[in-house]
């Protein structure tokens, strides 16, 4: 039986029927890989600029670099609704928002989200008819500490504000990041649409994990993640045996060594 991906109006009925499991993906094979698992969204995270590509930060994201990323995915997992993340410096303004949405949209990605309580960009990327997630609680794009967020009367105030008033604008789900349990649980008895968590207590409507953290692919992982395999390790292992393998049998063919190369092709 072909998957069908689930429409953003479908992840928004979920609200008190099921949980949600989203996981991160930005290549094919892990693509391909999520969807036989039967995760429910595949999120194109910001995150590939540092666990796919190295960088310190998400911000050097840009929207080439996820479009080419949202692409890769969609040829992995047809029949999943991607969810690609709107970098920074993308969504400034109402109609930049629009523009960049569109970009991740032409490039397969059935919804969008983005950071903070950007309202009216939300609301016009809604009105231009493609879906929106919001993002409350820890915003990495912009984040100078990493720190848990909504500690404090005030600021937990703050965050249950913003996603009620992304609830409004017409997001169809909110990723809540790095708050205390109690205010991820209060945010989601507040809003209509479904909460996604990650470090943000068990009581959302569904939790997202960073794929590569989830399978250990590299070599540490946050402190809230429990991988489930060692890929690293895996991936090294493999990759041991392959060396010992090779120079093992150059080791018996005299003329061959380090500095003799084979034409590349």
């Amino acid at each position: 039986m072909t998957r069908i991906a689930w429409s953003a109006a479908e992840i928004h009925a979920t609200k008190g029927r099921r949980p949600l499991a989203v996981l991160t993906a930005y290549d094919y094979p892990t693509a391909m890989a999520l969807e036989h698992a039967g995760v429910d969204l595949i999120l194109v995270g910001d995150t590939l600029a540092q666990v796919e590509l190295g960088y310190p930060s998400t911000r050097e994201a840009t929207l080439e670099m996820m479009a080419h990323h949202v692409r890769a995915v969609r040829n992995g997992a047809m029949g999943t609704h991607v969810v690609a993340d709107l970098p920074l410096d993308t969504y400034r303004t109402p109609e930049e928002a629009v523009a960049s949405a569109r970009a991740l949209r032409d490039a397969g990605a059935d919804s969008v989200k983005l950071e903070g309580p950007c309202l009216d960009e939300a609301a016009a990327i809604v009105a231009d008819g493609i879906p929106v997630m919001g993002h409350v609680g820890l915003q990495p794009q912009t984040a100078t500490v990493y720190r848990r967020q909504g500690t404090t009367r005030d600021e937990a105030e703050r965050i249950a504000a913003e996603a009620r008033a992304l609830d409004e604008a017409g997001c169809y789900a909110i990723v809540i990041e790095a708050v205390p349990p109690a205010l991820g649980a209060r945010i989601t008895g507040e809003v209509g649409c479904p909460t996604i968590g990650i470090a943000a207590g068990t009581d959302t409507d569904g939790q997202v994990l960073v794929s590569t953290d989830l399978v250990g692919q590299l070599p540490f992982a946050p402190s809230f993640v429990t991988p489930r395999a060692n890929v690293f390790e895996i991936v090294t292992g493999a990759a041991r045996e392959f060396v010992a393998e090779v120079q093992g049998v150059r080791a018996e063919a005299p003329g061959i060594g380090p500095a003799s190369r084979m034409p590349q092709t």
